[in-house]
């Protein structure tokens, strides 16, 4: 007894800063030996009083490689005591402050001419002049990198050397801040034609997907992509993108057993995922085959957005809130839970009437793949006969495992996104559409108060840290999709008061900023995890514009994509969302207007229509109105003549 209380007494006199903290990531480092800091103006002041240069590791919960670097070389005296001699060192969850994971991020991408990623690994000075930026670093020395305890006197004698370190920071300073520049940029033009070209020529046609690495499912992209199709009748971006869907869906991205999607592939091919579950890529993924589905009516699309949900409910719904994301590993081990020895798969196919087919659709049978284990990987566009039989041998096995651990953070942003995604998902089953507005109502009750929303909090706790741009953005998406399905006209109500309340806190002289604060980020347009929140809050106003009728929003819309053209032309698909807010505003948003009866009753004729730019809204009419922003061009007492004139008025 005396020994365990003299070890717990030990490791509360040895926690750092980071103790007081409430994220579920920041806690994971508090027993740390390097002396964490939390993000703060006192940190920065230590920092100043101590003339020592600042360490900042972003990370996240459920980072596989943060788990590494922090093993590696956080939980080692020497490192540590290396830090704690030379730095002042903080932590910070990106999903807690993502607008400093995205400030950062930049600086990276600048300097390195590629995206970074997690863990990200900045030094700086007391007044935050970043001289020194990477993401993993190794404990010793690699091809690709110097090991921590070379790396640390070498930079803390770059601070202290002061020529050396303004000529370090004004290198980093002259590419962070340099403008690409264009000439006659207004003979330059974003359509679909060009944002088709930027399609093609990104897409793997060999292995399915954008570029020739590892990949990641990049929704908006393939959100993109599928309008393109439609628009200019593009029977190649077509195949493309149910290409994608069935790839995704049968090979290792997804979870075959437990439904739900990895975060990406480590590899071209789709086999290897890197087996962290993150609610986003649920949310955003079961909208996406939802889209699927309408268009295709394929039962395997049907299949995954309902054991996505499932599994959603499963290991991250509580109190009708959604946790953050799980991890990777189980027990120390990456994919753990997840994978499979070759004696479980031949056992799990023994009474199989179509074993053989089923290892057929295995590729190469069963063979071991990962760390001498089976990921499973179907290569075909199909589930084999007898999967179902196979799958619940399978999940036999993972009832004796450790399920990874949650991060219970409940984020706004990410909470909305799924709520959406359930709205989305009443066209398959109207359940969906009872435990989104249950869920709704839920988060609005915790996080907003006193007329703003809140970032994020930890169940039990009051929320404290004030909404950024991305919560306000999916927020209101999901409440214009909410309307849709149900009509209900409060939720169109709140999202405009969300709008006015989000265009005062971060829309500053013709820009967007992530956060409202003196940090004065701009927003990004980056899609490659997650819908950008800039462009979605575009798409918003947008819409709101034309369910509103509102010309003032237009014009804010307008103003908007102005600001970011020469952004767009640069990287056309390369910013789909963007490239969408600008086709909606270009070729016009088509709102259909009736009675809720009529609306609702013919639900699903109308989510069949395929211009992508259409939007529903009641009126005090039984006729059927098919109009833009300045006027209508059908009005028909029967469903089926105006559907064909809005068929009609896409392909004039």
């Amino acid at each position: 007894m005396k020994k365990v209380f003299l070890l717990v007494f030990f490791i509360i006199l040895n926690a750092n800063e980071l103790k007081q903290a409430t994220s579920p990531y920041l806690q994971q480092h508090k027993n740390n030996p390097v002396n964490w800091h939390i993000w703060s103006e006192k940190a920065f002041k230590l920092a100043k009083k101590e003339n020592k240069p600042l360490f900042i590791s972003i990370g996240y919960s459920t980072c596989h490689w943060c788990h590494v670097m922090a093993k590696e070389s956080f939980e080692n005296k020497k490192i540590a005591q290396l830090l704690n001699d030379n730095f002042v060192s903080i932590k910070v969850d990106r999903e807690e402050m993502p607008q400093i994971d995205s400030f950062y991020q930049n600086i990276y991408l600048k300097t390195k001419h590629h995206r970074g990623g997690w863990p990200l690994s900045i030094f700086m000075t007391p007044d935050k002049k970043v001289f020194y930026i990477a993401s993993y670093i190794p404990p010793k020395k690699e091809i690709y990198s110097e090991g921590f305890p070379d790396l640390i006197p070498q930079l803390h004698k770059f601070y202290a050397d002061k020529k050396i370190l303004h000529k370090k920071i004004d290198k980093i300073n002259l590419l962070v801040h340099s403008k690409l520049t264009m000439q006659n940029l207004k003979d330059k033009n974003v359509s679909t034609k060009s944002l088709s070209k930027s399609l093609k020529k990104s897409y793997d046609e060999i292995y399915v997907g954008f570029g020739k690495g590892k990949k990641f499912p990049e929704t908006a992209k393939i959100d993109l992509m599928m309008d393109i199709a439609i628009l200019n009748n593009d029977e190649k971006l077509k195949k493309y993108s149910f290409n994608m869907l069935d790839v995704m869906a049968m090979h290792g991205l997804y979870d075959q057993v437990g439904g739900g999607f990895f975060r990406y592939s480590t590899d071209a091919n789709w086999e290897i995922p890197h087996f962290e579950k993150m609610l986003y890529n649920q949310a955003e993924l079961i909208s996406l085959y939802t889209r699927g589905y309408v268009l295709t009516h394929k039962k395997l699309y049907k299949s995954v957005i309902k054991e996505t949900i499932a599994m959603v409910e499963r290991h991250f719904l509580k109190n009708n809130l959604y946790f953050s994301a799980s991890n990777a590993d189980s027990n120390g081990v990456e994919g753990e839970y997840f994978t499979y020895t070759t004696k479980q798969l031949e056992d799990a196919l023994k009474s199989n009437l179509y074993a053989l087919e089923i290892e057929d659709t295995l590729g190469f049978g069963i063979a071991n793949n990962f760390k001498n284990k089976i990921h499973l990987n179907f290569e075909t566009t199909e589930r084999p006969k007898g999967f179902t039989a196979f799958r619940k041998e399978l999940a036999k096995y993972r009832k004796e495992k450790e399920y990874p651990f949650i991060d219970k953070k409940i984020n706004t942003a990410w909470n909305s996104m799924m709520i959406e995604a359930l709205y989305k998902a009443s066209y398959i089953d109207k359940k969906y559409l009872v435990k989104a507005n249950i869920n709704l109502e839920r988060l609005k009750n915790l996080m907003f108060t006193r007329g703003e929303l809140y970032h994020q909090t930890i169940l039990g706790i009051a929320p404290t840290q004030k909404g950024l741009l991305e919560d306000y953005s999916f927020f209101i998406s999901a409440l214009i999709s909410g309307y849709e399905v149900d009509y209900d006209e409060k939720k169109l109500d709140f999202a405009e008061y969300l709008l006015s309340v989000a265009k005062s806190k971060f829309y500053k002289h013709g820009v967007w900023y992530l956060s409202d604060d003196d940090m004065h980020i701009k927003a990004d347009l980056n899609d490659k995890y997650y819908t950008s929140a800039q462009s979605k809050m575009i798409q918003n106003i947008v819409k709101l514009a034309s369910l509103k009728a509102s010309f003032k929003y237009e014009k804010l819309a307008k103003k908007s994509i102005k600001y970011l053209y020469e952004k767009l032309f640069v990287n056309q698909s390369n910013v789909p969302a963007l490239a969408k807010a600008y086709l909606m505003q270009e070729m016009k948003i088509i709102t259909l207007k009736s009675s809720k009866n009529n609306l609702l009753k013919n639900f699903k004729i109308i989510k069949k229509i395929k211009y992508p730019y259409l939007l529903t809204k009641t009126v005090a009419s039984n006729k059927y109105l098919a109009c833009t922003m300045r006027q209508c061009f059908s009005m028909e007492s029967n469903i089926t003549k105006v559907v064909k004139m809005i068929d009609f008025n896409i392909r004039k």
